[in-house]
């Protein structure tokens, strides 16, 4: 059964209100669960009654994050391979109506990009790319996996949703993973904000994670912009997707991220505290969850995000093509909060007595791997 089935079992009003009207002592009964909590957990969790329990909550998030992982941060970084974009969407710098000289890296570029990156020493990439498949395809994509491969031991992509075969193609190419955002879950906001581009295809988007599960790829990143909707609802909605992906695709690895800051002009306003219980509530759900945060939030609520649960984080990022060479302000896809330099940031964690890991295992090859 494809996930839409399984979101069709939910009405979002029906989950709103559930949410809002949630009490102590189903919370206090989450709480007892804690590490494998189910979705009715999640209701509770994510409800307005838990904010007096967010102490608890975090107490709790912290402890089973550091069972799980230790004191280490994984540390990642984006590289962005091209600002041409086919859609309209209402939040994001690269939309095709917004009036920017438009750039796609080329073969040296990316392995310029590729040595300015080294320097700092990561060795977890993440492909980025505006959604532009007559320009910017699975070949191009399979061009910058075979070239940077030699150079990082774990690449991932987030771009447009792709093909189950064509995803296999990445994946036998060296591709680790794949992230993709369904923004919302709600489907007339979602219609709103992508109102042109193939990105406008709810559905099509909604059943990405199912043909990257079939294909068989090791990781599955997935999210939300906190704010578009109401965003209590929207965790909800992103917990129960990942709930089904993790029964259907058992060996694959997952991870969340929810920024807070991904609405430019929001409906819903998300305060920090609303971030920090939306991180400890998907902790409490899965002990095992990599839950990552962006520079998008400001540098003190990165600082004390190992201790709230966050396990990975990116860092020295640039939102624009060629942003570790060339250095054009102007083609940023959104602002980040974090400016500080990798080595900067990696030195705050060690402060705060927390390890910042560049690289977590040695490069692999994707013959053979099955991974769903």
């Amino acid at each position: 059964m494809a996930f839409e089935q399984h979101l069709n079992e939910y009405q979002w009003d029906e989950v709103t209100n559930r949410i809002a009207t949630a009490g102590p002592r189903e919370v206090e009964r989450a709480l007892a669960r804690a590490g494998r909590c189910d979705l009715n957990d999640m209701i509770a969790l994510l409800s307005p009654a838990a904010l007096p329990y967010l102490p608890r909550m975090v107490e709790i998030s912290s402890a089973l994050t550091t069972r799980r992982f230790g004191r280490t941060v994984q540390l990642f970084i984006p590289l962005y391979l091209s600002n041409e974009c086919s859609n309209v969407c209402t939040y994001c710098g690269f939309s095709v109506t917004n009036k920017i000289p438009r750039i796609t890296l080329t073969e040296a570029d990316i392995l310029d990009e590729a040595m300015a990156i080294k320097r700092w020493g990561f060795e977890h990439l993440l492909l980025v790319s505006g959604e532009a498949p007559r320009s910017v395809d699975v070949e191009y994509f399979e061009r910058a996996v075979k070239i940077l491969s030699p150079f990082f031991s774990r690449i991932s992509l987030e771009s447009q949703p792709l093909e189950q075969d064509e995803y296999e193609r990445l994946f036998r190419a060296g591709l680790y993973g794949i992230s993709v955002y369904q923004e919302t879950y709600h489907r007339e906001t979602y219609r709103l904000h992508h109102p042109k581009g193939k990105k406008s295809n709810f559905q099509w988007r909604l059943a990405t994670p199912d043909r990257v599960g079939l294909a068989r790829m090791h990781q599955i990143g997935l999210g939300v912009l906190l704010g578009l909707e109401e965003f209590r609802t929207d965790a909800f909605f992103l917990a129960a997707h990942l709930l089904y992906l993790k029964r259907r695709y058992w060996k694959t690895r997952y991870s969340v991220a929810c920024p807070a800051q991904g609405a430019l002009d929001p409906k819903v306003v998300v305060t920090e505290q609303n971030l920090v219980q939306v991180i400890s509530a998907f902790r409490l759900l899965d002990e095992s969850l990599d839950i990552s945060l962006s520079t998008r939030e400001r540098k003190a609520f990165r600082d004390s995000a190992p201790f709230l649960g966050i396990t990975s984080m990116s860092g020295g990022s640039r939102t624009d093509p060629g942003g570790y060479t060339k250095n054009i302000q102007s083609l940023k896809q959104f602002e980040t909060s974090d400016e500080r330099a990798p080595e900067i940031m990696a030195a705050s964690l060690r402060a705060r007595g927390y390890e910042p890991v560049f690289k977590d295992w040695d490069r692999w090859s994707g013959e053979g791997i099955h991974a769903g």
